[in-house]
Parts: structure tokens; sequence; C-alpha cells
């Protein structure tokens, strides 16, 4: 089966996306799939919140978490939102090499911001001797956080595989749907840290 459907600005449909049952069925299947992820983040932050007091005599919330760098992170994933957006304005455009670039800045974003959690994760378990054994708190924390890591790396491995397998096969109607996917799916991960950065850290550190 051939999946060579090139698009050009004579034909291309308004959303390259939808413009197949394929591309539909993608867009409805992630929307199942980040329904389930929903359920499982809620989980995970209702168990924090019921054992974020649980430090066993030892440290809180409050003697660990600054602020600045959990700032320049959440600036750094929430710009790469941004940049996803103008990705897929430049995809509806037909506008393949624009594309690749704002999603290259997208990945670089998410790139930073997966170092900037783990240079903290070392800080917290070899400064301030904070790990995951410390307490039910630091079980908590490192799961919900790590868990959110986790789904950047995924999403940042995503993202290769489809910049490098498409890379020299431009934009057509089989591959847009997977850009569009991947789009929707950052975003997502992103919402999860907003509510991370509230829940977690703002929370914690005034608590």
């Amino acid at each position: 089966m051939s999946h060579d459907h090139s698009l050009n600005p004579e034909t291309m449909p308004h959303n390259p996306e939808k413009a197949t049952l394929e591309g539909k069925n993608k867009f409805l299947g992630l929307w199942f799939f980040l329904g389930g992820e929903t359920v499982l983040f809620a989980s995970l932050f209702g168990t924090y919140l019921a054992l974020k007091n649980s430090t066993a005599d030892g440290p809180a919330s409050q003697d660990l978490f600054g602020l600045g760098l959990v700032f320049l992170m959440t600036m750094l994933l929430l710009t790469s939102s941004l940049t996803s957006v103008y990705a897929m304005y430049h995809m509806k455009n037909n506008n393949f090499k624009k594309m690749m670039l704002w999603l290259g800045i997208t990945g670089l974003l998410g790139l930073v911001f997966l170092g900037c959690e783990i240079y903290e994760f070392y800080h917290y378990i070899h400064g301030e001797h904070f790990t995951f054994r410390s307490s039910a708190f630091g079980s908590a924390f490192y799961t919900l956080v790590g868990f959110h890591g986790g789904h950047v790396l995924f999403g940042l491995l995503w993202l290769s595989a489809l910049m490098i397998r498409n890379a020299k096969r431009g934009l057509n109607l089989y591959n847009a749907p997977k850009f569009n996917t991947f789009s929707l799916y950052w975003h997502f991960i992103d919402v999860v840290w907003v509510f991370i950065f509230t829940v977690v850290y703002l929370m914690g550190k005034v608590a």
C-alpha cells in the first residue's frame, strides 16, 4: 500500500492532518490515550497530596524547593509548546522546512528542560540527601515528577524519530497526522507540568 499522498499548494486540504480516515483515527485514538494518561496522572497527584507531609523527619518541601530553577523549567516547557504551535501553523501552510525548524526548536527546548530536571534530582539526592527512599514524601515526589520527565523523554524520542524518518519525504497526507498527534501530546505534557509547578512546587514552598 502506497502512502505517497504528496501535498502542494494547489491540492493541499485545509486540515491535512484530518484529510484521511487514517488521520481522523489517529486523532481520535490519541484523545483516548490522553484520557487514560489523565486518569493516571490524577492518581499520582492524589497520592502526592496524601503523602506530602509524611517526611519521616527528613527534609520537607519548604526546605528543598527553590523556585528559580523550576520557573526556568516552566518557561522552557511553555515556550516549547508555543514553538510546536508555530510548527503546526507552517504544516497547515505546507511549509515543510519551517515546520521542521520549529519542531527542532521544540525538541531543543524540551531537551534543556530535561537536563534541568536531571540536575534538580542530582542536587536533591547528592546535595540534600533526599532520595526516593527518604520518606513517603520522597517516593511520591520522585514518582510524580519523574513520571512526567519520562513522558518528556518519550516525546523527545518520538519527535526525533519523526524528524529523521521524514526529513527527505516532505509533507504528505500520511505523515501530517503523525506530526499533529505529536504536537497534541506535547501540549498535554506541558499542561501536566503546569499542574506540577502549582501543586508540587508553589504549594510546597508556601505550605
